[in-house]
């Protein structure tokens, strides 16, 4: 198992694709803490984790508060012992014209697409410099590269963590950490469907999506998790500062 006894935080890692990123790495060896706003939801996935053998912490934090954050490490290196992998996948997002969104809905895409991911950061930093080792993947989005009509402040957060994740993945080489974003396509997930309305206008959508893609139909959760797998892993130890696209052919950089 090419993560045993490694220890990953997940964020947001109760549903969809955080839940698919917990299910992928403890399968390979790791235990997980199942980070989540939703309680019940980061317990129920920490149960499956535990069903495969591995350790599990279920953590109801708000990743947009530093102090959460910080005590969420600290109850990690208490319980767990170590911090091996950070997950930053966290968000959320309102499709919607730019022109019609207010800065209410800017304040909140912001601060859990990209403030997040720093203040998790931030907050594994010293623990793995004092370790010299570690892994951070971020999920941003093909949105951050190309745009997505709909998401215009979702897509300049998620090019923010791919900026912010080549910068700290420069600063932090010295001590053996790699920092890497991987940026889905168009995913299956219930965020998804949910944020398209009505389930008669989320089917125009996801099919005008499908025909779009190359391979013909969404990503599934398990294939983000995937990739994040390998950028967790000691196969990917010569890779840092990268994003990459699983998109399936949507775009191809």
């Amino acid at each position: 198992m090419k993560l045993k006894d490694k220890v990953a935080i997940v964020t947001g890692g109760g549903s969809g694709i955080g839940r698919a990123i917990s299910l992928e790495l403890a399968s390979r060896g790791a235990d997980i803490v199942v980070a989540d706003l939703n309680l019940e939801a980061a317990q129920a996935v920490a149960g499956e984790v535990s069903a495969l053998g591995r350790r599990a912490l279920a953590a109801k934090v708000d990743v947009t508060s530093s102090q959460q954050v910080k005590a969420m490490v600290g109850q990690t290196i208490k319980e767990l012992g170590h911090i091996d992998i950070l997950v930053n996948n966290a968000g959320w997002d309102k499709l919607e014209p730019f022109i019609q969104s207010i800065e209410e809905t800017w304040d909140k895409v912001i601060a859990l697409n990209l403030k997040a991911p720093i203040i998790c950061a931030r907050a594994v930093l010293d623990h793995m410099i004092e370790k010299k080792a570690g892994k951070i993947v971020s999920i941003s989005s093909d949105a951050g590269k190309v745009g997505s009509s709909g998401e215009a402040v979702y897509s300049g957060c998620k090019a923010g963590v791919v900026g912010f994740s080549k910068t700290l993945a420069r600063e932090m080489a010295r001590y053996g950490i790699n920092v890497n974003c991987v940026c889905p396509g168009p995913t299956d997930t219930p965020l998804l469907r949910t944020l398209m309305g009505t389930e008669e206008t989320a089917n125009k959508i996801l099919q005008a999506m499908v025909k779009a893609v190359p391979f013909k139909r969404l990503a599934q959760p398990e294939d983000i998790a995937k990739a994040v797998a390998f950028l967790a892993s000691d196969d990917s130890s010569y890779m840092t500062g990268q994003s990459l696209s699983v998109s399936g052919g949507l775009t191809m950089q």
